[in-house]
């Protein structure tokens, strides 16, 4: 028989509704009910995508007697950390205080007004790795709540207050500086692991952030940070993580050589990491990067699209009960997929394919010979390399796609499909590909018509169905990724939308003490409020909303929002410079900060081969501290204020280059606007 769950919208939370366990989601029916009964509450947060959440289910949820203990001792609440990142992130800062870690399955158990007092992560269903079992945790907790419940209030009250303290914790005002941008360059470099490629020990995570803040800096000509982004991206790429036969990333490495993945694919990673590879190609000409972004940017398209624009959440490290059984590869399986036996040979060179594998028995691909080697063993010209390969992993893909697929977790959330929007409308500027142009358009088409309504808008979308309040994130990067499309797509309405949901932002979100909170201002009572301010797999809310507000400010003239976007930054100095694999949109903020910011007016008949010609040379090379509006002449009414006041020299499409409050002549050749942007 269904428990509560039944009636839900969330992949996750579904995927637990036939558990023997009477799960509850999250609201007044399951709090007034462990307030009535006298009971804790055992707060589940996972995902559908998280292969440790599947173990402990089938485990302990799935069984009658640890769900009878579950039932008559507890109330139970299932939550989908994707949907309610609020309730994720005041929770998990409590285990990590209890426990001094974190991760998911996080299992907590609340006092009945939402106060925790004990908790952890995954519990195993016997006593091993060192772990007492989930049932003696459930038998423990239930009895000290019965025969000591006063050191039970008492603790819940302790932790409580703890995590209430850290986040109301402020950062000491810095200067904001090149200088200071410098030593967190310095301290990156420092930790950097030049034998593997990337930051810190096993599990390895990808840092999209970090390395876009050296690409930043590599574009005012630190050839160091540059040197040190492409080994990342290098080493990222060849395999292994990366999904050399379908494209996009896996969440991240278990081992330190990129090779074995945590399988599971998530949409915001897959963002992050097209853009990085895309404005490396942009800084280098490498077309390697190139093949990456655009690969990756093809995977989403075709297994991650809703047929109406939005962008589903993740794909499972699970199929067929069997972590990563997709993705890896037999060596009898590779002449199947590909029948040209000098083309078999190909791959099980290239990818270094054996009997005896290199994950459990089985290969996972990752490139062991490199082009040159390639071309030297095949006696084929180097540069054939590249296009017979990926002629070949077409081949793969297809046999690949007979298999049985992972899950989809088809939810659709604004902030993971904001983050892609920006991707997208990036690279259709970047690389002149109409087409992902086209994906961007349908994208912020799909969020605004779905999930914006009377000056609100919401966090996720599955079947038609909406639900909960967006958070600042969700706010800051759809106002970022609209802007994106507005310099890509040059349309009114998506500047016209960012700056409606900037001032919605600010009216609802904004802290008096400085910077924004986490939840809008009638979101519901939690035991506190929270304020994120750390990058962690995707940026802070707060990061976010800095960054658009300095953007606005240039296309606005507005102050005040870059004052507020001023005293964020200024705020965060002192810890991301300290810590800058853990702040590092912060250090993209910051490099904004310092500028110089280029704002560039085009204005002219955009249909004229002169006006694109002005376009393509504005988009020839990166620009990460630029603003564009480009427009017909004369602009439309709600056009940005940067186009005011912009004449036509000489009937021509004419280019406006301002920095620094100071504007350089007006230019209408595509040599002098490279030349005013110093590229």
């Amino acid at each position: 028989m269904p428990n509560h769950l039944a009636n839900e919208n969330s992949p996750y939370l579904l995927q637990h509704a036939e558990n023997p366990v009477d799960w509850y989601p999250w609201g007044e029916e399951a709090l007034k009910k462990a307030r009535s009964e006298d009971k804790p509450i055992f707060l589940s947060i996972g995902y559908a995508a998280c292969h440790w959440c599947h173990v402990m289910e089938h485990e302990s949820f799935e069984n009658e007697e640890t769900a009878s203990l579950m039932n008559e001792y507890f109330v139970s609440i299932k939550v989908d950390r994707e949907e309610r990142p609020d309730l994720d992130q005041i929770y998990m800062q409590a285990v990590v205080a209890m426990t001094r870690q974190g991760g998911w399955p996080m299992s907590v158990f609340l006092t009945p007004d939402g106060q925790p007092f004990f908790g952890g992560t995954y519990f195993p269903p016997a006593r091993r790795y060192n772990m007492p079992s989930f049932r003696e945790v459930l038998l423990l907790v239930e009895r000290v709540w019965r025969e000591d419940r006063r050191k039970i209030l008492e603790s819940a009250e302790q932790v409580t207050q703890l995590i209430q303290q850290s986040t109301a914790s402020e950062g000491s005002i810095s200067e904001i500086s090149q200088e200071k941008l410098n030593q967190a360059i310095m301290t990156i470099a420092q930790d950097y692991d030049w034998e593997n490629g990337g930051w810190g020990q096993a599990p390895k995570f990808p840092q999209p952030m970090v390395i876009e803040v050296l690409l930043r800096q590599a574009t005012r000509g630190d050839k160091f940070a540059l040197e040190i982004a492409e080994h990342a991206l290098q080493a990222m790429a060849k395999g292994g993580m990366y999904d050399m036969v379908g494209g996009g990333f896996a969440r991240y490495s278990v081992d330190n050589l990129w090779l074995v993945p945590h399988f599971e694919k998530m949409l915001y990673d897959n963002a992050q990491l097209a853009l990085v590879y895309l404005h490396a190609y942009k800084i280098t000409g490498n077309g390697f990067y190139r093949r990456i972004c655009e690969e990756t940017l093809d995977f989403v398209t075709r297994e991650m699209t809703h047929p109406q624009g939005g962008f589903y959440s993740s794909l499972d490290a699970d199929s067929e009960g069997e972590e990563g059984k997709f993705y890896v590869w037999t060596p009898d399986e590779i002449p199947v997929a590909v029948q040209n036996p000098e083309d078999v040979r190909f791959v099980l060179a290239a990818y270094g394919v054996t009997d005896e594998g290199n994950f459990e028995g089985k290969n996972i691909l990752q490139r062991v010979l490199n082009d040159e080697q390639l071309a030297e063993e095949f006696q084929i010209p180097v540069e054939q390399v590249p296009g017979k390969l990926s002629k070949l992993h077409q081949q793969l893909l297809q046999y690949r796609s007979q298999r049985i697929r992972p899950v989809t977790d088809d939810k659709v959330l604004v902030f993971w499909n904001a983050l892609m929007l920006s991707a997208f409308a990036e690279a259709g500027r970047y690389l002149d590909r109409q087409d992902y142009t086209q994906i961007a358009v349908r994208n912020a088409s799909f969020l605004l018509k779905n999930l914006y309504s009377g000056n609100r808008l919401l966090r996720s979308w599955r079947d038609g169905q909406i639900k909960y309040n967006a958070y600042l994130e969700d706010y800051a990067a759809l106002i970022l990724g609209l802007l994106a499309l507005y310099q890509t797509d040059p349309q009114v309405y998506w500047y016209q939308q960012a700056l409606k949901l900037t001032a919605e932002m600010v009216e609802n979100f904004k802290d008096s003490d400085g910077g924004f909170f986490d939840t809008r201002d009638d979101h519901e009572a939690l035991i506190f409020r929270p304020k994120d301010t750390q990058d962690n797999a995707t940026p802070s809310g707060n990061t976010l909303a800095a960054l658009a507000l300095l953007q606005l400010s240039a296309y606005t003239g507005n102050g005040e929002w870059r004052t507020i976007a001023e005293e964020m930054i200024a705020q965060m100095v002192a810890i991301a410079v300290r810590y800058p694999t853990s702040f590092g949109q912060w250090l993209s903020a910051l490099d904004y900060a310092i500028g110089p910011v280029h704002e560039v007016a085009i204005l002219g008949d955009m249909d004229s081969p002169q006006f694109q010609d002005l376009r393509d040379s504005l988009w020839s090379g990166y620009q990460p501290r630029l603003v564009a509006a480009l427009s017909q002449f004369p602009p439309e009414a709600e056009s940005p204020q940067l186009l005011d006041g912009r004449p036509l020299i000489s009937h021509q499409p004419t280019a406006y280059i301002c920095q620094n409050f100071s504007c350089q002549l007006p230019v209408n050749t595509p040599e002098d606007l490279i030349v005013q942007l110093g590229m």
